[in-house]
């Protein structure tokens, strides 16, 4: 495993993150907000949180809404009983909808101190390393929820803040404004960016690397499109991923072009496909750890087995040549 510093901070992290969405309670009927008909459950989540801890990943995402809190009850009670809190990172998120009630979500003062300590509870611990605003909140105004973040950190409830998709010139404001007031300033951002979707390139990945915050994207492997050949097999997750489809959609034709270059240079490697999409992330000026999901032993077999992949010009520009301008996708 190879470890790095997330951003300008002094917190070191593994370069994969192992993204626990995946992992808390399944739900049946209607997919709800946060719970998905594809989640595991604690029993079947277990063996890919301890092949994470074996191959060195220190490094765990999730957030409060991912299966209504489970995801982080299960992380919590595995780390408990696995590993000394020191030694992993983990973050967690707030924003979204856990509560049909008037303050049950978004980013106020109200909210945020509010589930910081659900989080705590369910996570088993006093602490979060890493606290992340899941979205950008048009309701509150943000030097409410930057002072509201600011307080977290120095009762000593969060180590670092971090935040996630939203438009760069919101970022931006978000940066500037804590710097004016003296507050707390976010150290990462978890962004949407993979090979088939590349919007971030042109804004905000060149915001991050100018103000020095680390990049750890969310689905690197575009749903599973770019680790297999394209449509050529089904999967619970892809059947029933209502906002992964709104994702792609629009651009199908041309991100099947982009997903059989992936192929070309898969083959001629003799390596796995998702090895060679996150080894092309992973060589990108900026990115800390993509946030990688994991069904399958294969899956963080090959996210780590992706870190020794290095990939020359001719490859990374054959894979990126067919690329089309995307809409934006991922901010809902």
């Amino acid at each position: 495993m190879e470890y790095t510093r997330l951003g300008r901070t002094g917190l070191q992290v593994s370069r994969i993150c192992l993204g626990c969405m995946t992992y808390g309670a399944p739900v049946t009927g209607a997919p709800k907000a946060g719970r998905h008909a594809w989640a595991l459950d604690e029993r079947e989540s277990q063996p890919f949180l301890r092949q994470a801890l074996d191959l060195g990943i220190n490094f765990f995402d999730t957030a409060n809404i991912y299966s209504s809190g489970a995801s982080e009850e299960v992380l919590g009670r595995f780390l408990k009983a696995n590993v000394r809190r020191e030694s992993v990172v983990v973050a967690t998120k707030v924003h979204g909808v856990m509560r049909d009630e008037p303050n049950g979500q978004g980013l106020s003062r109200k909210a945020i101190f509010f589930e910081v300590e659900e989080s705590l509870r369910r996570l088993g611990t006093d602490y979060v390393d890493l606290y992340q605003i899941h979205r950008w909140d048009p309701e509150t105004p943000v030097e409410e929820t930057l002072e509201a973040l600011h307080d977290l950190v120095k009762s000593g409830k969060v180590r670092y803040l971090g935040a996630s998709s939203m438009h760069a010139w919101q970022f931006t404001k978000a940066l500037y404004l804590a710097d004016l007031h003296g507050w707390t300033r976010f150290v990462s951002m978890q962004n949407h960016y993979n090979l088939l979707y590349r919007e971030e390139e042109r804004e905000m990945l060149p915001l991050c690397l100018s103000e020095g915050i680390g990049v750890i994207p969310w689905s690197p492997l575009a749903r599973g499109r770019l680790a297999r050949p394209w449509q050529a097999e089904t999967t619970r997750r892809h059947e029933t991923d209502q906002f992964g489809k709104t994702l792609y959609a629009p651009t199908e034709s041309a991100d099947r072009n982009v997903a059989d270059r992936v192929g070309q240079v898969s083959e001629r490697r003799g390596v796995p496909r998702a090895q060679v999409a996150l080894a092309w992330m992973l060589g990108k000026p900026g990115i800390t750890a993509p946030v990688v999901g994991a069904t399958k032993p294969g899956h963080l077999d090959d996210a780590v087995a992706a870190l020794a992949v290095r990939l020359g010009p001719e490859e990374v520009a054959s894979m990126e040549e067919p690329y089309v301008a995307h809409p934006v996708a991922g901010f809902g």
